[in-house]
């Protein structure tokens, strides 16, 4: 039986699927943490010792791959935007493009950091 995660995904267009494909790969193996996926809220989200980090999705209007951050209010970066959320901010990415792995990689950092505090 495919897990609901693994639909979600091969459910997507190309180059979309790809993409986000590419950014759960990229989660999962994210540094020495250990980061988790699970189905919450009918969506893949990503957890490191049991604490909610992110989430993978994309834009109803138009389509676009975002990595969703958890309490994203509470992090500045000029890349995530809040638009109508409270709590949480995204982050598009263009699909065809490269991942931008270094502005993942600084992002997920500030949120694991601020999880130390």
């Amino acid at each position: 039986m495919i897990k609901e995660a693994d639909q979600y995904f091969l459910r997507q267009p190309e180059p979309t699927q790809s993409c986000l494909l590419a950014l759960r790969n990229y989660l999962l193996q994210y540094k020495n943490y250990s980061i988790t996926e699970v189905w919450q809220y009918g969506m893949p989200f990503y957890k490191c010792n049991g604490k909610r980090l992110c989430y993978l999705w994309t834009d109803k209007k138009n389509g676009q791959p975002y990595l969703g951050i958890v309490d994203g209010k509470l992090i500045e970066h000029p890349l995530l935007i809040a638009d109508k959320r409270a709590r949480m901010k995204v982050m598009y990415i263009d699909p065809s493009k490269d991942l931008p792995i270094k502005t993942v990689d600084t992002i997920l950092a500030m949120i694991l950091s601020r999880d130390k505090e």
